[in-house]
């Protein structure tokens, strides 16, 4: 299970690192084609545009991946770390459930794409590029889920201590 999981970890890295790459040199292709032969692609818009969705959303899988997401810690600093267990165990739960609600709705928005047919540039279905959101939040889901029962099972790595 463990090498499945660094897998798999290994695969969102990589992925990020090829997606940043691939829209520095796309980015720096067109610019030299306006510039120089003043002629553009037409595709790398749209695409450098859903690359930047892809970026986003490669991100946050890995941020919930060592449950660094962006949080307020207001209330944590009054609290003794067995609250904070639980605490964390709501907003686990909380986070699971967002997620999960967004990942559905997306994946109907995603068959709905599909019936459609449109295409976000020739040759390309839009809705293989926007399949990582209901990808990158059902991931986050189920990441918040597995810390959920984790810290039910007093197996959850320590919590970092909030700032005062």
């Amino acid at each position: 299970m463990r090498r499945l999981a660094r897998w798999l970890n290994h695969l969102e890295d990589g992925m990020i690192v090829l997606i940043l790459l691939m829209m520095i040199g796309l980015a720096v292709y067109q610019i030299v084609l306006r510039n120089v032969f003043s002629s553009s692609l037409v595709w790398v818009e749209p695409l450098l545009q859903n690359a930047v969705l892809w970026i986003g959303l490669l991100g946050a899988m890995i941020a919930s991946r060592r449950d660094e997401h962006i949080r307020i810690d207001l209330i944590n600093t009054w609290l003794k770390p067995s609250a904070r267990r639980w605490l964390a165990m709501v907003v686990d739960l909380f986070t699971c459930a967002v997620c999960a609600v967004v990942a559905w709705y997306s994946m109907l928005f995603l068959f709905e794409e599909m019936g459609q047919g449109g295409n976000a540039f020739p040759g390309v279905p839009s809705w293989i590029l926007q399949a990582m959101i209901p990808i990158g939040f059902s991931v986050i889901s189920v990441r918040y889920l597995i810390m959920f029962f984790l810290d039910l099972l007093h197996m959850r790595p320590p919590m970092q201590e909030p700032h005062a």
